[in-house]
């Protein structure tokens, strides 16, 4: 069989009679036959069908005009061939017969060698010393080269420009020494080769694969390469870079100046050469900026240099007093700011890049341009410029200024995925900017800032009804960190919290600001209350590990914090807390008995290597939950049990509505004089009633989706909401497809109408799915995609015994009412 597959072509001559009267070793090696076997035999024998017709004159018109034949082999074995046959002549004239050149099918150079050549891809071959033994027509256009020019000459001779490294300061290697190397050890490489072509300050980016040739007997011969330019997505994912590099380098400090300052270094030199950010002087001030309405009136507008940073000269704006700078009505930062819109200037109309020369290779697509842009203004170069972006600074709807994005001599022009980047990053500064100003403003409002801190509003949520107060330390005192909040969770949950750090001021408030965000992004994950509190924990010891006491800033106080962390779930009317050294919630029974928790709170935050422990209750629906902080109980004629039982006398007050409950509470637990803040979350909960549940076990079968889909829909008509049937009926089925070929049994679809139209499906199988972009030809990839575009939301939840992915619908507000079970 070996010989078959490495067989060369066979050549056989054929007198005038049809008779074989040559034949050559090819041919042993091709079909078996030895010349005993086939000289003064018709050369039909060879055939496994019938001959065509003219066989073998139809197959010598030409070179180019060959004939698709299955031959025999002698071990039985049909050969697909290609059959070329050439009339041979003797000095007369006279006709001699013909001589037949027989190859494999796909076999060199009818197949392979036209594939190659006509291939879209650079491809080349070069011997051990890197000399040019071969390269296509692709590889031909991208070096300006022909085949002939470069053959036997070296790849440092034709190409020096890849002799060097394009970015020595990371110790990259030239990719000349990477062929060397591939040819040296033996070892294929791939790899993204940036480099900048002689004559061009624009770099390439192309995706290279180089693997070694080997003869027989495994010697190296040569070395291959394949490459194609993909400076467009490399491009395109340096942008990704910029703009992750912003996420974290713009916004590190509460400051307007300093804010500014890092928009204009991050995008520099990467991105653009120079940046200029401008901010009206009451944003420098903390004050509100002006109003939209004022820029209309045609005036110059006057703003302040806050940060400039250049790539080629020292232009950057050293701290202090900045600079003024005017807008004239007619001007292009004028106009953006009065619009609102952004605009793009080139000094010179953009090239359209070659597909395969160097250079940009990528035209400035005008269909992606919004309209207005690009604006061609010739006069831009006067200044050195090639192209400026102009975005104005916006944040929460109020104008801050105006940002410039400026390339000095760069050849290559503004294209509209740049512009997109500009304003991406200008947006993440408005906010940082904007938050900054904010901050400097209302940092001497204690109660301004606890305010924007805390919930503004506790969201309505079927499985509880909720108030709460938070009042701050007698007047004159600062605001501290007590803090409360109110998560939905899936499956109709919803997550209730209260925490406390130790101190007063912004330093305690800026502390509980950020454990209230890590507390919001925790319980995204669905952790169980033990293990975000474990998390929470690790998260104060990494901000402890970073506090510099000797700084201007006080050290913050997460390490002084305490945490409890609760979740209510109405359809089991299970009650799961645990506590990070918080007082543990007072829970009052609808007949006004005191429901104890059998539970011991755990270490503070920030203690570390401590365990958390959940406690678990069942409780009757219209349970009243009071979560409170320490500042509500302690007072100077009073212990902390003696606050718990005179907290627990005032819950039993009958009140119109757990608002007006709130406001008893607080007016009988604390005096008119306090140095403590404190913090009051009451909650009433409600069971989901039973027949807006409905689940159904799932066999580990594909026969079972149907059944599953079935199922969801009769339940969905069933409650009357059949416009939601459709959207049900495919996220139930690709979320049980997925249960039953990647999780483990036993597997169990959950159907719960609520303010939502909720789907759960859950396995014994710990594995998270993961949404991913599916490709043209793959078969999977698409089903958490079609999930994820179709439903209001989903996520993965793990329990004890495996993971629950979910899903949920929007339903009309007069569909998502009356969902509570009965009284």
């Amino acid at each position: 069989m070996a010989d078959k597959q490495d067989a060369p072509a066979a050549v056989a001559v054929v007198d005038p009679d049809g008779m074989v009267s040559g034949w050559s070793e090819g041919g042993r090696l091709l079909l078996g036959w030895t010349t005993e076997d086939t000289v003064g035999r018709p050369v039909t024998d060879l055939l496994v069908d019938p001959p065509p017709p003219g066989f073998p004159v139809g197959y010598g018109a030409g070179p180019e005009h060959t004939g698709f034949i299955p031959l025999r082999h002698r071990d039985g074995s049909t050969v697909d061939a290609v059959v070329a046959a050439h009339p041979l002549f003797g000095p007369d004239g006279r006709a001699l017969g013909h001589a037949m050149t027989i190859q494999r099918w796909g076999s060199r150079p009818v197949i392979a060698d036209r594939a190659f050549e006509q291939s879209p891809f650079a491809l080349g071959v070069y011997d051990p010393e890197l000399r040019f033994l071969w390269i296509n027509a692709s590889s031909g256009r991208v070096i300006a080269h022909s085949e002939e020019q470069v053959l036997g000459r070296k790849y440092r001779e034709v190409l020096p420009e890849f002799d060097r490294s394009l970015f020595p300061e990371r110790d990259d290697k030239p990719y000349t020494d990477q062929l060397s190397e591939v040819a040296r050890t033996g070892k294929p490489a791939r790899l993204i080769t940036v480099f900048r072509p002689l004559g061009s300050n624009y770099a390439n980016a192309w995706a290279t694969s180089i693997w070694p040739v080997r003869d027989a007997e495994g010697r190296v011969r040569a070395v291959a390469n394949w490459g194609f330019d993909m400076s467009a997505e490399y491009w395109a994912r340096q942008r990704l870079l910029i703009l992750n590099e912003a996420s974290g380098g713009i916004g590190r400090t509460l400051d307007v100046i300093g804010t500014a300052q890092e928009l204009a270094t991050t995008p520099v030199p990467g991105f653009t050469d120079l940046v200029t950010v401008d901010l009206f002087d009451e944003v420098l001030r903390g004050e509100e900026p002006p109003s939209v309405a004022a820029f209309t009136s045609g005036e110059t507008m006057v703003l302040s240099r806050a940060a400039q940073h250049s790539a080629t000269e020292d232009t950057d704006l050293a701290p202090g007093p900045t600079t003024p700078v005017s807008h004239t009505p007619g001007s292009v930062a004028a106009r953006c700011m009065a619009t609102g819109r952004s605009t793009v200037e080139l000094a010179a109309e953009p090239g359209q890049g070659g597909e395969w020369a160097f250079g940009p290779g990528l035209a400035a697509d005008p269909a992606h341009w919004p309209p207005g842009n690009p604006l061609i203004d010739e006069s831009i170069a006067a200044d050195g410029l090639t192209g400026r972006i102009t975005v104005p600074l916006r944040a929460r709807g109020a104008l801050l200024g105006v940002v410039a994005f400026s390339r000095l001599d760069r050849p290559e022009a503004f294209t509209a995925d740049d512009l997109i980047l500009a304003e991406e990053l200008t947006a993440k500064a408005a906010v940082a900017i904007d938050n900054a100003r904010r901050y400097s403003r209302e940092r001497t409002t204690a109660l301004t800032l606890q305010r924007s801190l805390l919930p503004q509003g506790l969201p309505d949520h079927e499985a509880v009804e909720v108030a709460s107060r938070y009042l701050p330390g007698g007047a004159g005192a600062e605001v501290g960190g007590d803090w409360f909040d109110v998560i939905p969770l899936s499956g109709a949950r919803v997550a209730l919290v209260v925490g406390d750090v130790v101190g007063h001021g912004l330093h305690a408030s800026a502390s509980m600001g950020r454990l209230r965000t890590a507390v919001r992004t925790l319980a995204d994950v669905d952790l169980p209350p033990d293990e975000l509190l474990t998390h929470l924990d690790d998260l104060v010891l990494h901000l402890a590990g970073d506090l510099q006491p000797g700084g201007h800033f006080q050290p913050a106080g997460e390490s002084g914090a305490t945490c409890l962390y609760t979740v209510y779930d109405p359809v089991s009317r299970r009650f799961t807390l645990a506590s990070a050294g918080h007082p543990l919630p007072l829970i009052v029974s609808p007949d006004g008995t005191r429901t104890s928790v059998a539970a011991q709170p755990g270490p503070p935050l920030g203690i570390g290597g401590l365990p958390f422990e959940s406690t678990e209750l069942e409780l009757p629906e219209g349970s009243l939950l009071a979560l409170f902080t320490d500042g509500l109980l302690e007072s100077r004629e009073r212990d902390v049990d003696e606050g718990i039982a005179e907290l627990q006398r005032v819950l039993n007050h009958p009140a119109v509505s757990l608002e007006a409950l709130c406001d008893t509470v607080i007016d009988a637990m604390l005096p008119d004089r306090r140095t403590d803040d404190a913090a009051l979350l009451l909650a009433r909960t409600h069971a989901l009633a039973r027949h807006h549940v409905a689940d159904w076990d799932v066999e580990p079968d594909p026969a079972q989706v149907p059944q599953a889909r079935k199922f969801a829909v009769d339940q969905v008509d069933a409650w009357g909401l059949e416009e939601a049937a459709f959207v049900t009926e495919l996220v139930v089925s690709e979320l049980v497809t997925n249960a039953i070929r990647y999780g483990e049994p036993p597997i169990k679809l959950r159907l719960i109408r609520d303010t939502s139209l909720i789907c759960e499906v859950s396995d014994a199988s710990n594995t998270a799915p993961h949404l991913r972009r599916a490709r043209a030809f793959d078969e999977g990839g698409r089903g958490l995609l079609l999930v994820a575009q179709l439903t209001q939301g989903w996520g993965t939840r793990h329990t004890t015994n495996g993971k629950t992915i979910w899903c949920a619908q929007a339903l009309p507000q007069s569909e998502s009412r009356g969902c509570r079970s009965p009284p």
